[in-house]
């Protein structure tokens, strides 16, 4: 036993002394290359405690200190971050070529079947394919018109739901609730089911969603801390397999349904999106051949990205109109000007309604569902001046870029009005604000995901009045914001909707 005591005591000694070391060599790294600035750090985590609680909230707080651009140590693994629009550009547009991939983490490479999807694949000539097949076929604008009567349901069937509580006076959870109309949205475009029972396979879908969206937005320490990689010290590993099996079980029994029912199919009958990738598995003349695990991939992809972001931003603007009554009233106004009260708002209404454009972009400018645009390089380059080597996380703060006060007048004032008196836009264009990514990993779904925010919004605030809290006695919600990948609330946004017109003009 002694013997073992003194074995430990040396290996312990040994191995505190060889992180020393090689901390001291990466500190020492700035004397041989103008590297960016950086914050005191600590042996073996990096600067790892200085993000809590909100990494995205930390870095704009170190960038005050530190610069536009400054160099971090998460553990072992470094990274630079970028504060500022001069500096989004540099990373995003100047110096693109050398920022296409992503950084990997061991819940994202297991769910992604090994990195076989589309938002996480490294850049090269699979992604392109993917790429090139999602914006000539699944997202395009053919494909979003034809599914367009699905999105226009959902809505009706969600007014009817929230028009329903509004009569017995029963407070709403709105996050459930907008999830519920996302889900569903997306779940009928891929495989014409809706996510409303949890005892059907679509209902099953939205409880593993949630469950990945989950799981890969927390902290890992082994990702992090070189030594430890191959332990499990907070049973990651575990929950991974266990999810990763169930959503791989019920997929594949999804897939071989679609498989006999399209045998049936009808000349000209609409097709799912599961339905074109599919047609595209077995297509020969395809340049590269897309596996099953391709398509199970790529379905995770659109369901996570495509259901709580969408979620996010309608409760944060709903809460920030309920916070700005004068705006909501001008918001109102408009709707009623241009759609009037005998109909419902659709889709074909939002270019005639720029002041709810506006709340939608001026929301996302304050509160991007994706705060921090992730980036990994994948050769060494001179950034500003500064050498960032290869193999460096990037991180974007979009959230940072939105309250820049050298870009932005009250950055922290909500304004809509500001965007009807510029010509800035949510595209990536402007790198004022980048809600939706820049460049090639641009996120492919931003038209839908504007549409159905737009039109949802637009419909929720032309047919009722929102009050705050459990029994509509708040004047004001608090804006504090959650933990995770997606920039969610805090706490729930629960309140009592009031029909604001005689008769909702919904479709029997």
């Amino acid at each position: 036993m002694a013997d073992y005591h003194v074995y430990f005591t040396i290996f312990l000694m040994s191995l505190i002394t060889t992180i020393l070391v090689c901390w001291s060599l990466f500190k020492s790294s700035g004397a041989k290359y103008h590297l960016p600035p950086s914050p005191f750090s600590l042996p073996i985590i990096g600067h790892l405690h200085l993000l809590a609680p909100n990494p995205h909230q930390a870095f704009h707080k170190l960038s005050l200190r530190h610069g536009p651009v400054f160099r971090i140590f998460l553990g072992s693994v470094p990274c630079v971050v970028a504060c500022s629009p001069e500096m989004a550009k540099e990373f995003l547009k100047t110096y693109e070529n050398a920022y296409l991939d992503r950084p990997q983490n061991s819940a994202v490479v297991y769910l992604t079947y090994g990195s076989k999807d589309f938002s996480f694949a490294p850049y090269g000539s699979y992604w392109k394919f993917m790429k090139k097949i999602i914006t000539s076929q699944l997202l395009n604008g053919t494909t979003l018109d034809m599914l367009l009567p699905i999105r226009r349901d959902e809505i009706n069937r969600f007014m009817k739901s929230i028009s329903h509580k509004a009569k017995i006076g029963k407070a709403v959870d709105l996050e459930g609730e907008v999830v519920k109309i996302t889900n569903n949205v997306i779940s009928r475009m891929l495989m014409k089911e809706r996510c409303s029972d949890k005892d059907d396979e679509a209902g099953e879908m939205r409880i593993l969603v949630a469950e990945m969206a989950e799981i890969m937005g927390r902290f890992n320490l082994s990702n992090y801390i070189w030594f430890i990689k191959n332990l499990d010290f907070q049973g990651f590993g575990k929950r991974l397999n266990d999810i990763g099996r169930r959503f791989d079980t019920l997929i594949e029994r999804i897939m071989k349904d679609h498989e006999e029912t399209r045998k049936q199919k009808e000349t000209g009958e609409v097709k799912d999106l599961l339905d074109i990738l599919l047609d595209i598995s077995e297509d020969e003349s395809m340049e590269i051949k897309l596996t099953r695990d391709n398509i199970k991939a790529f379905i995770m992809d659109i369901f996570t990205a495509g259901t709580d972001t969408s979620a996010i931003t309608i409760q944060w603007a709903l809460a920030e109109l309920i916070n700005h009554p004068n705006i909501m009233k001008k918001a109102v106004e408009e709707i009623e000007k241009v759609v009037g009260k005998d109909r419902l708002l659709q889709e074909s209404d939002i270019p005639n309604l720029p002041y709810l454009q506006a709340i939608i972009k001026e929301t996302l400018r304050l509160h991007p569902a994706a705060p921090m645009i992730p980036r990994q390089s994948t050769e060494e380059c001179t950034v500003a001046g500064y050498f960032i080597p290869a193999n460096t996380t990037i991180f974007v703060n979009v959230w940072a870029l939105g309250r820049d006060p050298n870009h932005w007048e009250n950055p922290l004032e909500f304004k809509p009005e500001r965007f009807q008196e510029s010509q800035l836009d949510v595209r990536g264009q402007h790198f004022q604000m980048l809600p939706f990514g820049r460049g090639r990993r641009m996120c492919p779904g931003i038209s839908i995901a504007l549409s159905l925010i737009q039109a949802t919004l637009g419909a929720m605030i032309q047919c009722f009045e929102w009050k705050a809290g459990k029994h509509g006695n708040l004047i004001t919600v608090d804006m504090e914001e959650g933990h995770g990948l997606s920039l969610a609330r805090a706490n729930p946004l629960v309140c009592v909707p009031i029909i604001r017109l005689d008769s909702l003009p919904l479709p029997t």
